[in-house]
């Protein structure tokens, strides 16, 4: 039987709806992005592997030298701004001086303890281009824990921001008797500036490889001293160049950040993301909700960056006005794009509605980690996704990242007893994602901790699917669906059992988030007498508009709505059984923004330990107060919750 011809004037319309169909069915545009912006990246990364200019140095000096770029701006910090050239003069006299002043030798770890300043990324060149290695140090450390950081480093010499110098206190410097402490006054600076520019040698830097050590970036350390993560030279330039392009920085953008530069996402991500595009790099000394839109407008931003609990900060903030003409400030700037992670599904479309935000680059990974994942988001399909890609990138890409079920009473993947191996987990399954190494080079993609070989081999899981292969721990808990998005549950060991059931964290703060009065959520167990497991805990800030109290806590309309909004979005088991009322501003957090657990944790909810803070327990209908006699009454067993 012959088929009746179809006339091109309907074939092109339905081989079109076809194509439109397979495009947003399996992401193929979406996913061409990714890989377009991948494979160019690693042959200019082997490129300059093959010219021995692996080394971070190299990139500023190429932009400083070129006819297109010398002049333009790199670096705008307050009320100054320096072009790629300028800089480039600055850090050879750093360099210089850091040479012949203070004996500054190539491999040999040099701690730069500073809040983001221009001085800071100075001096961030010029120990670069001396083929030495920065070990950039947690500004807010003080004591014990910066003391062991040092120590880790082995940095005999460690540079200090004036600002933050009252943390080097004598404790720290009697316990490292061996390690010289600069304080890098403005005096000290000008010596600096004095000295000659003097180019060091390529011998410093040109034998780099693309697993050595480009930078070291202290872990946060939420449950004990944080570690010395190795970032190589080849993830430095790979996320760099990645990154730009993926999210489309050019070289007239204006990407600003406030977030900590000795931490991996303003160093990699936004740092090392603007160098590649030649583009300009603006920064705020440290994070301010005040002042972030203020600087975002100074600078001319159209590219800015998050961290954590960010975004959410932002948000509660009463709307800015022109206190001249009464102008709503809020979409008063030129940003077009928001990159960063963890940003949270309750905040994410408000976020983008209050402050006209197009764009939304959510990425998820770890700063000794192998591998990362990424979400571009223009509209909903996206939303608090930490990652997704479609079919294409899979079939070249997926068979490296893994999800397992995890044993939450151990912590570790849990394995077949008669396999030995590990199991994967259905699409909307929690699990541990797990990042492929190559078993038999592994440190060509995962350098772990420096001088900490016991961390690094927690870090390690092998023969997981087959005998002798070797995948990256990532220590979170994540879904994905059967459209390729994946979603962050929680982090192993904040994931707590009640009712013999797994609990999110998570997706509990989520749904709480989500009640018009709570401003911020932070949700944990917590052990209660004569109960097993953990009871769910929700740490709360109100907001400011709240309903309130005689005693300035919440009125009853908010505790009985509170109970009702948990109860309708949650499962039985997974309900926040009790509630700490926070004052604004004492929520721990990392520097980065992100929460901390560990303290309130440990508090849980004894009327002694809780200090100044309201406690309310679910009874019935509604939230009620958790009082000494109450605890009392859980403490002989007189309660069953």
């Amino acid at each position: 039987m012959s088929l009746l011809p179809v006339p091109v004037s309907l074939a092109a319309p339905a081989l079109a709806a076809v194509a439109t169909y397979v495009n947003a069915r399996c992401q193929v545009s979406y996913d061409l992005d990714m890989l377009t912006s991948v494979i160019p990246t690693v042959l200019r990364v082997a490129w300059w592997g093959t010219r021995g200019q692996l080394n971070t140095f190299y990139r500023l000096e190429a932009l400083a030298n070129s006819k297109s770029s010398e002049n333009r701006i790199f670096l705008r910090f307050e009320d100054k701004q320096y072009t790629y050239a300028q800089a480039y003069d600055t850090v050879l006299r750093y360099s210089n001086w850091l040479k012949t002043r203070r004996g500054v030798k190539k491999g040999e770890l040099v701690a730069l303890n500073f809040q983001n300043t221009d001085t800071f990324i100075f001096l961030l060149f010029a120990v670069w281009s001396l083929g030495a290695i920065p070990a950039l140090i947690n500004y807010n450390l003080s004591g014990k824990a910066l003391a062991h950081c040092v120590r880790r480093a082995a940095a005999r010499l460690v540079l200090i921001d004036p600002t933050v110098a009252e943390n080097v206190g004598g404790d720290v410097r009697s316990e490292l008797n061996d390690v010289s402490f600069e304080v890098v006054t403005p005096e000290l600076e000008l010596q600096m500036l004095g000295m000659e520019a003097v180019r060091p040698e390529d011998e410093n830097r040109s034998n780099a490889q693309a697993a050595d050590i480009g930078i070291i970036i202290f872990t946060s350390g939420t449950t004990g001293l944080p570690k010395a993560a190795i970032v190589s030279w080849a993830k430095i330039a790979m996320v760099g160049g990645y990154t730009a392009r993926w999210i489309g920085t050019k070289s007239s953008d204006v990407y600003y950040t406030a977030m900590p530069l000795y931490h991996s996402t303003a160093m990699l991500m936004g740092l090392s993301n603007t160098l590649s595009a030649g583009a300009t790099f603006a920064i705020g000394r440290k994070f301010s909700t005040s002042r972030f839109w203020e600087d975002v407008r100074k600078h001319d931003a159209n590219i800015v960056q998050y961290v954590g609990e960010t975004c959410r900060y932002l948000l509660s903030a009463p709307p800015a006005t022109d206190p001249v003409t009464g102008e709503n400030l809020d979409r008063k700037h030129n940003v077009r794009i928001a990159f960063g992670n963890g940003l949270r599904p309750d905040v994410w479309n408000r976020f983008k509605e209050r402050f006209g935000i197009e764009t939304i680059a959510e990425f998820y990974g770890a700063t000794e980690g192998s591998y990362g994942t990424w979400n571009l988001s223009r509209n909903d399909f996206g939303m608090g996704a930490v990652g997704r890609n479609g079919a294409l990138y899979n079939l070249i890409l997926g068979s490296g990242v893994a999800i397992v079920q995890v044993d939450h009473e151990t912590e570790v993947p849990w394995r077949d007893p008669k396999t030995g191996f590990c199991r994967q987990v259905a699409f909307g399954e929690p699990g541990e994602l797990l990042f492929k190494l190559p078993a038999k080079n592994i440190e060509s993609r995962f350098q772990g901790y420096y001088g900490d070989k016991d961390a690094t081999s927690k870090k390690i899981l092998t023969s997981v699917f087959s005998k002798g292969d070797a995948w990256f721990r990532t220590g979170d808990v994540v879904r994905s669906d059967r459209e390729n998005r994946l979603f962050f549950t929680d982090r192993i060991g904040d994931t707590f059992r009640w009712k013999s059931e797994n609990v999110s964290t998570a997706e509990v703060s989520q749904v709480v988030g989500l009640h018009p009065a709570i401003a911020e959520a932070n949700v944990y167990g917590v052990e209660v007498p004569h109960h097993e497991g953990r009871a769910g805990c929700a740490a709360v800030i109100l907001r400011s508009d709240a309903p309130s109290g005689p005693d300035g806590g919440p009125n009853s309309e908010v505790l009985h709505s509170l109970a009702a909004h948990v109860r309708a979005g949650l499962p039985r088991y997974a309900l926040p059984l009790f509630v700490r009322v926070v004052k604004a501003g004492n929520l721990q957090a990392t520097g980065t923004n992100k929460q901390q657990k560990y303290t309130l944790r440990n508090e849980g909810v004894d009327p002694k330990k809780t200090s100044s803070d309201a406690v309310f327990w679910l009874k019935g209908n509604a939230y009620e107060r958790f009082t000494p006699r109450d605890w009392k009454s859980l403490k002989i067993g007189g309660v069953k919750l």
